[in-house]
């Protein structure tokens, strides 16, 4: 339960960071929505046209409680039902590490969203290499606050790895965010030496079309 609160508060920093880069009025594609936290904001506050795709069942239910438009699917077997620049943004967050084709999603993304949106914790954060140096043990952090045994993420990455992929792939990085801190603080930006002193990335990317 506390794993799941501690995530939950990163989540609702990362949405103030988000919700700035998107145009009003905008089509927007949330990958692994879940409760549809972020789609709510964004439709009271960007007048988005939102879509939200989940998992998990109950989110799905409660999302559609919430008057939104959620399709349930597996974010692993692609975008087929979405066409070729169908919407300006395709949001991942938080969620990249957690999947089992990565590069597969990214691609996909960028190729039903004009721009996409990828956030995901920094596995080259000092802490986390502290944490292994010293202790021995898988970090344990405010951003990678579950324990071996019982965390989602199967693909950790760090800030530089996810700039080689877009580098080797030709993928445009718009705009980097390296952050650090989260709820209820907030995120600051960190400005230099951002793979060892920032705890998430915050990315946007697009393919030149």
């Amino acid at each position: 339960m506390l794993n799941n609160r501690l995530h939950e508060n990163i989540l609702v920093s990362d949405y103030d960071r988000i919700a700035p880069l998107i145009s009003e009025g905008s089509r927007v594609l949330d990958l692994g929505c879940g409760h549809g936290e972020l789609l709510e904001r964004l439709t009271r506050e960007r007048h988005i046209h939102g879509m939200g795709v989940e998992i998990d069942e109950d989110a799905v239910i409660e999302c559609i409680h919430k008057g939104l438009s959620v399709f349930q699917g597996d974010l692993d077997e692609g975008l087929s039902d979405y066409g070729d620049a169908s919407y300006d943004y395709v949001i991942l967050n938080h969620t990249l590490q957690v999947i089992r084709r990565p590069d597969f999603v990214v691609e996909e993304m960028l190729r039903v969203g004009k721009k996409a949106i990828v956030s995901f914790p920094n596995f080259g954060h000092w802490k986390v290499r502290w944490q292994l140096l010293v202790q021995g043990n898988m970090p344990h952090t405010d951003k990678l606050p579950f324990y071996w045994f019982n965390t989602p993420n199967i693909h950790l990455l760090t800030i530089r790895d996810f700039v080689d992929f877009c580098r080797a792939r030709s993928i445009k990085v718009l705009n980097e965010l390296d952050l650090a801190g989260s709820y209820p603080a907030g995120t600051r930006l960190i400005h230099w030496g951002a793979n060892w002193r920032a705890d998430e990335g915050l990315f946007v990317i697009s393919r030149a079309r």
